[in-house]
């Protein structure tokens, strides 16, 4: 398959097939005011609420429930919320996982990982030093390798949360989408299309679909961040690259910092957990580097909440 079937009509008939799977996440409206950034209106989607706690759990069921997978398995590489949802989705369909994470990886997502039964390597500093783990054993075991945003399944998969989120609030004008891989943000453009303008937003130190948008394809970009177990691949995508640019309006580039400022300000006016990498959409409007127009329609997506921000008062290990 090739990157023109990332198209509307193949993310719904995605949607068809995946839905008896996932959960339908809710969103939570609430006015900029109440957060001291002006007249705007302002709609999470809580994708922290999907099962294996973030979006990813779309594209890995997308890849395995529309690919044949062999005797030995699926695995993949993962900064952590991709190895958590395959291993997931693999569980539920009764199928070997291999998961390769590097030691960035949050203990959070280690954990979660190693609930759903999966193989788990923890080996290497970064999301690049897993992924070629996770090539080589695909040679010695003949194992599918599911990658967590460069394939057609994933992004389709991925593309569903637009399709939902546009079912539950349909008049929205802007969606601000956290940046990693790009597999995120491609599938969510390519749903949505000229309809709605959609935001990229990426940690400071790990801009990669900015580096690519200078360098006019898929470049190397740094990877140090706080959210660099999830929004730190190296490079996006050479199936992500033409989607996005064909379809985003603007990247924003916002500070650890203001991504730290923004899990603790979600916690203080939602009640809802943040890991970094799922809240820096909205750090992004915290910080003031995207600035809603009054009366703008903002959809921000909360893509992921595996974390150890709160622990309810348990002694630590």
């Amino acid at each position: 398959m090739t990157a023109p079937l990332v198209t509307p009509d193949h993310i719904a008939a995605t949607e068809r097939r995946i839905r008896p799977h996932i959960r339908r996440t809710p969103v939570l409206e609430m006015d900029g005011a109440e957060l001291g950034l002006g007249l705007f209106r302002l709609v999470l989607k809580l994708e922290l609420t999907q099962h294996s706690g973030s979006f990813k759990a779309r594209g890995a069921f997308a890849n395995l429930l529309t690919r044949p997978v062999p005797a030995a398995g699926v695995v993949a590489a993962s900064g952590g919320n991709h190895g958590a949802a395959v291993a997931y989705a693999a569980m539920r369909l009764g199928v070997l996982a291999k998961i390769f994470v590097p030691t960035v990886s949050s203990a959070a997502k280690v954990e979660r990982i190693r609930s759903y039964g999966a193989d788990l390597v923890v080996g290497g500093e970064r999301y690049a030093d897993a992924l070629a783990a996770s090539e080589a054993w695909v040679e010695r075991s003949g194992a599918l390798p599911v990658h967590a945003f460069d394939q057609v399944e994933t992004l389709l998969g991925q593309g569903t949360l637009g399709l939902e989120l546009e079912e539950q609030v349909p008049d929205l004008d802007t969606v601000l989408v956290p940046v990693g891989g790009g597999g995120l943000i491609s599938g969510v453009a390519a749903w949505y299309g000229s309809r709605v303008r959609v935001v990229g937003v990426e940690p400071e130190g790990a801009p990669t679909l900015t580096r690519a948008f200078e360098a006019g394809g898929p470049a190397d970009a740094p990877t140090g961040s706080i959210a660099a177990d999830s929004l730190a691949p190296r490079r996006i995508g050479t199936l992500v690259y033409p989607i996005a640019r064909r379809h985003l309006t603007e990247i924003v580039l916002v500070s650890d910092d203001g991504i730290q400022q923004a899990q603790e300000a979600l916690w203080a006016c939602a009640r809802v957990v943040g890991e970094p990498g799922g809240v820096a959409a909205f750090a992004a409007l915290l910080s003031g580097d995207y600035r809603p127009w009054p009366g703008e329609r903002v959809g921000v997506l909360i893509s992921g909440g595996n974390t150890t921000a709160v622990d309810f008062g348990r002694p630590r290990s």
